[in-house]
């Protein structure tokens, strides 16, 4: 094992990355990225620059996922300084829900002759919110049947998974739908050009396909959302259930070309970026919940009992490690929220004074929000920028800032956001708590960790000690971690956290004069969440369709 290796490869919303991870002891040798050629498409399609995409949309282009192995893995492995030789799995962990529509061959429609101008051929990313009619008409259905399955997503079900995605597909063209032979999770397409296999992975199929008990929705549930939409499951869904760190095949020869590495080699079940984080930090037991803070949150944590929490992503049997119940809950925008002001909100004079001392924006703004006192910007904002994930599930919310004077300052903007992320977060665990499901450690993963005053604001806001992942790189060590696995290293996740994962236990403390102060904050945050939320005002919702009109109609 000493001289053993595993490829751990995370495909996240912008770009790719590779990392080689010893065997024996999870020591991190070398890494490479590559960004998607494609980035997100939410204007318009490559082949058509002049017709733009209606709102809500975001695609992806396949082969810039094919890139990253023809790229970062072989990077990753000269900077490591291994013999490839030396490598005897792979494994890769993907964004989820994002969505691949192709042949039965595994071909995706944008690559098939004459479909490359056709939006719905493409990769439905994860955040493309699109779909929300089809969510919305999903969860009422469901709740008019007493669909049991409902409640193990927390009574709602989202925009951004397979069923609702693939309804709209049906609903706007028929005509590709009809050609679409497979509707398949990003993470099991890339594990079927590796190794030849098309399986789906019981993390996506649970948490966003809806199989709960070895089943998905019945076929008289699919066609009463539309007759069309009867077979979806048969015709479009069907393949076998691999397991989280079992494998799914061999390296094809051609995937060896493409990577540099022996054909043969294990390739393990396809898994989603937070969940095959959860055993990087070694967060295995229950209670413990891995936040996974990057452009959105991901919340994950293994449970050993079942329960219904509402507004929670999914629970499923297994779906982070064997034998526990995993629970997924989330906020849609995060990084990309703080992103989104500093590129829009920010006045040139604070670029140029970021610049003359050196820093970047977000380091100035920080710098400059870390000398105020809890409350004193005046502000308190909901963090909805890209519609709410949980507790609330409901894509068509957007954000809100409420306090603003002539005296106020982008820093103070900046920490209000950071603050309304952190009191989401809050909300999350306080729905875990009282439904039974408590949170004992709360485990940081992601870029964001990296940002000591959001670090300080998250520990004081939720009044618990923040413990960080070892790594900067956690879900491309999960992956690996899982590689391991799937090639008989070890005899299970459990074994391979133990040996290969990381985590620094509690290495911020919350203060209690601070956090009291953001309890009354968080009374604030919560009186609004629940105004606009949940139905006290639905003016956000009237907004975002007068919106849709506006652009639809084009120009005055």
């Amino acid at each position: 094992m000493s001289d053993q290796y595993v490829i751990g490869v995370d495909f996240g919303t912008l770009s790719g990355r590779a990392l080689v991870v010893a065997v024996a002891d999870g020591r991190e040798l070398g890494s490479a990225v590559h960004p998607y050629r494609h980035g997100v498409i939410t204007e318009a399609l490559p082949t058509t620059p002049d017709r733009p995409l209606p709102p809500d949309w975001a695609l992806q282009v396949p082969s810039d996922y094919l890139d990253v192995l023809r790229r970062a893995v072989p990077d990753a492995v000269r900077a490591s300084g291994i013999d490839p030789s030396q490598v005897i799995g792979i494994a890769t962990d993907f964004t989820a829900c994002t969505m691949v529509p192709a042949l039965a061959d595994g071909t995706p429609l944008c690559d098939v002759p004459g479909l490359a101008d056709r939006p719905h051929a493409y990769v439905k990313l994860w955040k493309h919110h699109a779909a929300q009619d089809q969510a919305d008409r999903i969860t009422r259905l469901a709740r008019e049947r007493g669909e049991a399955w409902l409640a193990r997503y927390g009574g709602l079900i989202s925009s951004e998974w397979e069923f609702a995605k693939g309804l709209q597909v049906l609903e706007e063209d028929p005509e590709l739908y009809a050609t679409m032979e497979c509707w398949v999770e990003a993470a099991d397409w890339i594990v079927w050009q590796l190794s030849g296999v098309h399986v789906r992975n019981a993390c996506a199929a649970g948490y966003k396909g809806m199989l709960q008990d070895g089943a998905y929705p019945g076929e008289d549930f699919t066609a009463a959302l539309n007759p069309a939409f009867a077979d979806f499951v048969d015709a479009k869904l069907a393949g076998t259930i691999g397991q989280l760190g079992h494998r799914a095949g061999s390296l094809t020869p051609q995937a060896a070309e493409w990577t540099g590495l022996p054909a043969g080699i294990a390739v393990a079940v396809g898994n989603v970026d937070a969940h095959v984080t959860a055993p990087a930090a070694q967060a295995v037991d229950a209670g413990q919940m891995v936040a996974i803070m990057g452009t959105s949150t991901c919340h994950v944590m293994s449970g050993s009992v079942l329960r219904d929490v509402p507004g929670m992503c999914g629970v499923v049997d297994g779906g982070i490690v064997a034998g526990s119940w995993g629970y997924e809950a989330g906020q849609s925008g995060v990084g990309d929220i703080f992103g989104w002001f500093v590129e829009h909100g920010v006045p040139a004079g604070v670029r140029d004074t970021a610049r003359e001392r050196g820093l970047g924006v977000h380091e100035h703004l920080t710098e400059l929000a870390a000398r105020q006192s809890v409350g004193a910007h005046g502000l308190v904002a909901l963090d909805w920028h890209s519609g709410n994930r949980s507790v609330l599930v409901d894509h068509e919310l957007t954000g809100l800032l409420l306090g603003q004077t002539l005296a106020t300052r982008p820093e103070d903007v900046y920490r209000a956001l950071i603050e309304a992320t952190a009191f989401g977060t809050r909300t999350i665990l306080a729905a875990f708590e009282d439904a039974g499901v408590p949170v004992v450690e709360l485990v940081v993963a992601g870029g964001l960790s990296k940002n000591p005053l959001l670090m300080q604001i998250y520990s004081d806001v939720t009044r618990m000690p923040l413990s960080v992942i070892g790594s900067e790189q956690g879900p491309a060590l999960g992956a690996a971690l899982h590689a391991a696995v799937a090639a008989g290293a070890y005899a299970d996740i459990r074994a391979a956290a133990k040996a290969m994962g990381s985590v620094r236990r509690a290495v911020v403390q919350p203060d209690e004069r601070r956090s009291e102060v953001y309890d009354r904050l968080f009374a604030e945050y919560t009186a609004l969440h629940d105004h606009f939320g949940r139905g006290g005002n639905d003016v956000m919702h009237r907004l975002q369709a007068l919106r849709r009109e506006a652009l639809v109609e084009g120009a005055p």
